[in-house]
């Protein structure tokens, strides 16, 4: 389980002490969740207070050679999630370069994208699908149509994302079994303003604990 888009430390902290694999940090200037290169080190360090096997995700779109600073580790991340046209071949380089662990996302227009995942494999830790939005990277809450899913198992681990929350995690991974469910609008107030009591329902469900309630 990844949570992604946080933006206080705070906020880092009782999420990674809810028991999430994952907290993610936005790197695109033009999302509502970005999180500016100096605040980044002590959000992950409250994350690691919250629970020290948390990884710290940070989220780019096609970094180039200027933003080499960021993308080293000693920032405190361990893996960068990439949402832009990274190929094969730049994911390998980055990951050469910083010593990352590399996921690449793939935003899924029409069916035939999914046959794109499986050219990472070998070369990324994981994938993440998430559906296409004009103008958007990420966070839209909008869901890949089911239908493209079905009977979708590819050769190295994927995550799913988009309009994933409390009330339909489980119906999801029961449907298509992914490796990591990735949530950001499904468990906010506001862009980038996680709801605790909404993480703590995602993870009761995950953990087969307990149904959220409505509302």
């Amino acid at each position: 389980m990844k949570i992604c888009g946080l933006r206080q430390s705070a906020q880092a902290r009782a999420v990674a002490q809810l028991g999430v694999d994952a907290i993610g940090v936005i790197a695109v200037p033009s999302s509502p969740r970005w999180l500016a290169p100096d605040r980044r080190l002590e959000l992950f360090e409250a994350m690691r207070s919250g629970q020290p096997d948390c990884r710290g995700v940070l989220v780019l779109a096609d970094p180039g050679d200027e933003l080499d600073a960021q993308l080293d580790p000693g920032q405190g991340h361990q893996v960068l999630q990439l949402h832009g046209r990274e190929s094969p071949a730049r994911c390998r380089e980055l990951a050469a370069r910083t010593g990352c662990s590399i996921w690449k996302a793939l935003h899924i227009r029409r069916p035939q994208d999914l046959e794109r995942v499986n050219e990472y494999g070998g070369v990324v830790e994981a994938v993440l699908l998430d559906a296409w939005v004009p103008g958007q990277l990420g966070g839209s809450g909008q869901q890949i149509p089911a239908a493209w899913l079905a009977g979708f198992r590819p050769g190295l681990p994927w995550w799913l994302a988009g309009g994933v929350g409390p009330t339909n995690a489980a119906e999801l991974m029961e449907a298509f079994a992914p490796d990591g469910l990735d949530v950001s609008s499904g468990v906010e107030r506001s862009a980038g303003d996680k709801d605790l009591d909404l993480v703590r329902a995602l993870m009761q469900v995950v953990r087969g604990e307990d149904a959220p309630r409505p509302g």
